[in-house]
């Protein structure tokens, strides 16, 4: 009857959100990693990578505890028009050819209110590490209906085009870039 009551409670506990290592669900297009940037001052200019990969750990009972490592094919670009993204591409922007990848390592993640927390980390870009943060908020997390458990988040940060060596002139109010993430991870 222990036996029994131990593996009842602890399936219990598997039900529920806990420390865990999650992948960053890519393949099943839950995750995204979009840009933005002001197009002369006029309008917006949207893009995304369609291709990435990464893990995080969360725990949240100490969220401060969690960590996220996310790595970024940087080819494949796409702004929904094929010559922009040659241009995107090239040395005056993103130098694919010689840094094909960027990375993102956290450093630490610091709770801030309900379910909101900033996350700082380096971010590695055209061979330049610099520090970011991302203001984070905690969509939700549960079980799915293929017996696993998801979690999922969704984050913003903003940095500067020359602080990774981008000095294409694009105009004063085009040197900085948005970067929106939404990201749901599948427990390991």
């Amino acid at each position: 009857m222990k036996k029994l009551t131990a593996l009842l409670f602890a399936a219990l506990l598997g039900t529920t959100a806990q420390a865990a290592e999650y992948k960053i669900d890519t393949k099943g297009a839950h995750a995204f990693v979009q840009f933005r940037i002001k197009h002369l001052g006029y309008s917006w200019l949207y893009g995304r990578f369609d291709d990435f990969n990464g893990s995080f750990f969360y725990d949240d009972k100490a969220p401060e505890k969690s960590t996220v490592n996310v790595n970024i094919d940087v080819t494949s670009l796409n702004s929904n028009h094929a010559e922009r993204d040659k241009h995107l591409r090239g040395s005056d922007f993103l130098h694919t050819e010689k840094f094909p990848t960027a990375t993102f390592k956290s450093t630490s993640f610091e709770p801030t209110e309900d379910g909101k927390a900033l996350l700082k980390g380096e971010l590695t870009l055209r061979g330049v590490t610099k520090p970011l943060t991302i203001d984070v908020t905690n969509i939700g997390g549960g079980k799915d209906p293929w017996g696993g458990y998801r979690q999922g988040f969704s984050g913003t940060a903003e940095f500067d085009l020359k602080d990774f060596g981008i000095d294409y002139n694009l105009g004063p109010a085009s040197q900085k870039v948005e970067m929106i993430l939404d990201i749901e991870g599948i427990r390991i």
